[in-house]
């Protein structure tokens, strides 16, 4: 990113192969829409290129990228708080790459389904903490940092977040 900021804006395209299913993941998960979370992640790497002056390299890329990108999101769900739609995890598994199509196998698609609808049950809050910390595997510091909280704060808040999932999905199960 340091290079795009110098100047070197093809080393962008780089950058987005790298994260833009990451990012895709991450806005998916937390809309449930795969149409809505392709256009975001195209949004989140305009953002990166107009406020390429702010990346300071003194932290992490992936800390500056998730904050421009809940920023993205924040602005999406402002202007579209009326429009819900249903998750499509099968759309996801297709977009998400790299596993087998859910289809293949109906008990797994049934689980995986109703992990999402557990999931989508959850405040936006306590799903935002687990999809950068399950989904996204990052780290509990780098969430603190872009959260802007402490790391004790993320390890709370993922331990509620996941207790309050397994009770929804079970409560779904049964």
């Amino acid at each position: 990113m340091l290079r795009v900021k110098a100047g070197d804006v093809d080393r962008m395209g780089l950058l987005f192969e790298r994260y833009h299913r990451q990012l895709f993941g991450f806005l998916y998960h937390m809309l449930g829409r795969a149409d809505a979370s392709e256009d975001l992640v195209q949004n989140v790497f305009y953002r990166m290129l107009k406020y390429r002056h702010t990346f300071t390299g003194e932290g992490e890329f992936r800390t500056w990228m998730y904050h421009l990108a809940r920023n993205v999101l924040a602005d999406y769900i402002k202007k579209n708080r009326h429009d819900r739609h249903h998750t499509d995890v099968a759309d996801m598994a297709e977009h998400l790459g790299g596993g087998r199509r859910a289809d293949e196998d109906l008990e797994k698609d049934q689980e995986v389904a109703q992990l999402h609808q557990a999931l989508a049950q959850l405040s936006p809050e306590n799903r935002e903490i687990l999809v950068l910390s399950r989904f996204q595997e990052m780290k509990y510091a780098q969430i603190a940092q872009v959260l802007n909280t402490t790391e004790g704060a993320v390890k709370v808040r993922v331990h509620r977040a996941m207790n309050e999932l397994k009770t929804t999905y079970l409560r779904i199960e049964n």
